[in-house]
């Protein structure tokens, strides 16, 4: 590429040559929590499940423990969502990679339909 060339690419958003491209930061953010977020959620789930195993007439949905569960996996749906909301942000950054960026959508997209799915499933159960 000649030097003209060159120039112009660089005036209209693109990069010169031996310059690196760096992750978004929103990207990067977007991973982190969609990491956090779903082995906090599949955490909260199993330890669901241990209780209402171990009870003998089940979790006592008004109790302490069954709220303070309940809230902790709304918390997780949220950052989840959040999550996938930096993630659909970092896909418009042009100039920056954007591989984190779809690994925290996808991430957070699949754990949240999980989520919706088992909220189906055990609202269909009772």
């Amino acid at each position: 590429m000649n030097e003209f060339n060159q120039d112009m690419h660089s005036q209209q958003g693109g990069i010169k040559s031996g310059e690196r491209i760096s992750h978004s930061g929103l990207g990067v953010s977007s991973f982190i929590l969609a990491c956090l977020g779903s082995v906090s959620m599949f955490a909260l789930i199993a330890f669901a499940t241990v209780i209402e195993l171990n009870s003998p007439d089940g979790l006592d949905e008004e109790s302490t423990q069954a709220i303070t569960l309940g809230l902790g996996m709304m918390g997780s749906a949220l950052g989840l969502l959040l999550s996938a909301g930096l993630g659909i942000a970092s896909l418009f950054q042009s100039s920056k990679k954007r591989i984190f960026g779809i690994l925290g959508l996808c991430i957070s997209a699949s754990v949240v339909a999980m989520f919706l799915l088992l909220l189906i499933v055990g609202l269909a159960m009772d």
